[in-house]
């Protein structure tokens, strides 16, 4: 439930959608374990897991959705292998070379055997769609991962205009003044972790963890052309997070103290829980986002 990492989309173009539409849209590509001859599968399922009964789940205008991916495992050593045992015999009965063609061919073969044995595995990927923010966060440290949801979900709803996040002047740039500076605008604070690299690409790269990024060892670096790319920082006293030059968010981590306050609502009810977990989540990540956008003045224009 509590996302860990924000890859952030913008819509480019206006954008509004309700959970029954959405619900709607996504029912014709639910998740469907692999058959003997898949190699993956990918849909949506359950928002809330096995204890949800819907592909969304809402709070005000915001909705959470869920796909599933499931992936054979079939090394390429095992097939490499097996290909070059058929190979190496059928040269030896017909007295001649395989052509190319003839290989590819016996691959594709060994793998449709191999494929009903292999073991499988299988992964979650949730997002935040925010209509109302004109924002979708998907949780992913990956944007490659968070691109194959954005599919499925284009697909679903016939298109979905959006283009990853980024801001009217590049983060590292910001970034860097801010650790220059000794300070991040309120209501963030600067943490004990970052990662410089110099402007040319052949340059280097210097990480600092649990070291006070105020000292001269680390603004040295910056005197000499480096800038950040990444910054530990922490939102009020909620959100610990680390600021990527790409516009992600990774290793979210929601504060003890933020999370406690739904224990009033207890465990007893499972789906009463997530209930108000995902309410007081998504409630503040756009509290974050919103002044995030603030602090690095605006994002870019969609002109």
């Amino acid at each position: 439930m509590w996302f860990k990492n924000l890859t952030l989309y913008r819509f480019n173009k206006p954008f509004s959608v309700d959970a029954d539409t959405l619900e709607k849209a996504m029912a014709d590509f639910c998740f469907s374990p692999c058959s003997s001859q898949d190699i993956s599968k990918f849909g949506f399922t359950n928002a809330l897991g096995k204890h949800g009964q819907t592909l969304v789940h809402s709070a005000g205008n915001r909705h959470l959705i869920s796909a599933t991916k499931e992936e054979k495992i079939l090394p390429s050593q095992v097939i490499k292998e097996a290909l070059e045992e058929k190979v190496a015999q059928l040269e030896t009965e017909e007295n001649r070379k395989l052509t190319k063609k003839e290989k590819d061919a016996l691959k594709d073969e060994i793998t449709t055997t191999l494929l009903p044995r292999a073991f499988s595995r299988r992964s979650q990927i949730q997002a935040l769609l925010l209509p109302e923010q004109q924002l979708i966060l998907v949780d992913s440290s990956s944007a490659s991962k968070a691109e194959e949801l954005l599919a499925l979900l284009r697909k679903a709803l016939g298109s979905l205009p959006v283009i990853p996040v980024s801001f009217a002047t590049p983060l590292e740039v910001q970034m860097t003044e801010w650790l220059k500076n000794g300070s991040a605008p309120a209501p963030f604070t600067i943490q004990d972790e970052a990662e410089l690299k110099a402007i040319a690409d052949e340059g280097g790269i210097v990480r600092f963890k649990q070291q006070d990024l105020s000292e001269e060892e680390v603004l040295a670096h910056i005197e000499t052309g480096k800038q950040v790319h990444k910054l530990a920082l922490h939102f009020e006293q909620s959100v610990a997070f680390l600021l990527c030059s790409d516009a992600s968010l990774k290793r979210l981590k929601f504060s003890e103290e933020f999370r406690a306050g739904n224990d009033e609502v207890g465990n007893d009810d499972p789906l009463a829980r997530l209930d108000a977990d995902f309410a007081l989540m998504s409630g503040e990540l756009v509290a974050l986002l919103t002044s995030l956008v603030h602090a690095l003045g605006g994002l870019e224009s969609n002109d």
